[in-house]
């Protein structure tokens, strides 16, 4: 964990999901509520380009498959908040929380849904959702420390479209670099980014690899309200830091994070990221 951001590595690897909404709730974490239309407007775009097979999505540092779930089904992260913190959910095992589940999102299964591949070093955050139907494939590796298992690269080899929604404050190009060198044709990837931290290093990565990548300025979005004063303190200096103005935003008691897109210079030529997001 960065230092000076609070730890919350108990909670993204158990065997179900309760603890983390639990937990996160209080301090309205939403990410992947503002990921949900982002990426349903970018995979959208990217199916009409693909072939007929489904939509390939993988989703880097995936936990319990939350933006599998927003991303194919009819649910909001509101409900889901709901749902996994309700007292009809609380006193189910793990086993029947998995049953439950299966029936609650295959009833909410969206036509035309991507097939999403989730990589994530918690191996039963990613176990809990591959059991549950979110996944359709779920790898537990660390593309930090070890090259991807030559499962990973077939299984991530279509891959049309590449989301991160809190996963590069833990990740350096090594990752990125590793799961775009061998796709059949360049995925994009979108990333939502803490504005605590330089994306560059990742962004150079991928341009090394022809990907070109664009910064939306439109706005940013809010990530979780701070745990005390001391990570607000510790936000604020890191943001300027970083030559961004935290004023109305970290001042105001969120982290917030920056939305980059990266893709082939010909496709940000064609539809640039404030257009592609017009109306989302």
């Amino acid at each position: 964990m960065t230092s000076g951001m609070t730890s919350f590595d108990k909670i993204y690897d158990q065997p179900d999901p309760r603890a983390y909404f639990t937990v996160l709730g209080p301090l309205e974490y939403q990410t992947p509520h503002h990921a949900q239309a982002v990426f349903r407007r970018m995979a959208e775009t990217r199916r009409a380009t693909a072939a007929t097979e489904p939509l390939t999505v993988v989703d880097i540092c995936c936990s319990y498959g939350i933006n599998a779930a927003l991303l194919n089904h009819d649910v909001t992260m509101d409900e889901l908040y709901t749902r996994y913190t309700s007292p009809q959910v609380a006193p189910l095992t793990t086993a029947e929380l998995i049953e439950d589940d299966r029936a609650y999102f295959a009833a909410r299964r969206r036509p035309g849904a991507a097939r999403v591949v989730g990589i994530d070093v918690a191996s039963q955050a990613v176990s809990y959702a591959r059991a549950v139907g979110l996944l359709d494939e779920g790898f537990a590796e660390n593309l930090e420390t070890a090259e991807p298992s030559p499962e990973l690269l077939r299984q991530t080899r279509r891959a049309r479209l590449i989301t991160i929604t809190g996963g590069t404050t833990f990740l350096s190009a090594r990752t990125l670099k590793a799961l775009t060198a061998d796709t059949d044709e360049p995925a994009w990837v979108a990333s939502f980014v803490l504005r605590t931290a330089s994306y560059a290093p990742i962004s150079d990565a991928l341009a090394a690899h022809g990907l070109h990548t664009e910064k939306y300025t439109a706005r940013t979005f809010p990530q979780r309200h701070f745990s005390g004063p001391e990570e607000q303190a510790y936000a604020v200096a890191a943001v300027e830091a970083a030559g961004e103005d935290p004023r109305g935003k970290e001042t105001e008691g969120y982290f917030h994070t920056t939305l980059y897109l990266s893709r082939p210079a010909e496709d940000a030529a064609s539809q640039p990221l404030e257009e592609l997001l017009a109306d989302v």
